[in-house]
């Protein structure tokens, strides 16, 4: 029997990034996923966790693509598909800015969080574990992370 091994590579590529002075933000870009979707994915997590904040202006698309060291064409393309979700306003000759629209932010909190918890389920159910032990075992986990943050 000959078998074929498939070796799925994903490399991380740690960038930390000066936003308009006002300290550093870091992503982590895979080369498993599209680049602009790891950036819009960036900015939704920084919306979540309240870093970015609403009406907050953001590096324009240039100066992202040469803070991250990508193609132009893909800070626009990320821009774009911010600007589609709502997450960014874009007014000529004004700099881009986070939404002020409280249900868009709203929105991405609650879209990352039934993302991990699909992502979560779909892997533990195989094992089968009993709801209340799953669940005392994420309480634990997440106590202990707190703890060391």
């Amino acid at each position: 029997m000959n078998y074929l091994v498939h070796t799925l590579e994903i490399v991380y590529i740690t960038v930390l990034i000066d936003v308009l002075g006002g300290g550093y933000m870091e992503l982590n870009i895979n080369s498993r996923d599209p680049v602009y979707l790891q950036v819009v994915r960036y900015f939704k997590e920084q919306i979540a966790t309240g870093k970015l904040k609403a009406g907050e202006e953001i590096p324009s698309r240039r100066e992202l693509a040469g803070l991250l060291k990508i193609n132009p064409n893909t800070a626009q393309k990320a821009y774009k598909e911010m600007e589609e979700q709502g997450l960014i306003t874009t007014e000529r000759n004004f700099p881009s800015r986070i939404t002020t629209d409280e249900v868009v932010l709203q929105s991405v909190r609650e879209e990352l969080i039934s993302e991990a918890i699909d992502t979560f389920v779909s892997s533990i159910k195989v094992i089968n574990v009993p709801v209340d032990e799953l669940l005392q075992k994420v309480k634990e986990k997440y106590e202990t992370e707190n703890d060391n943050m």
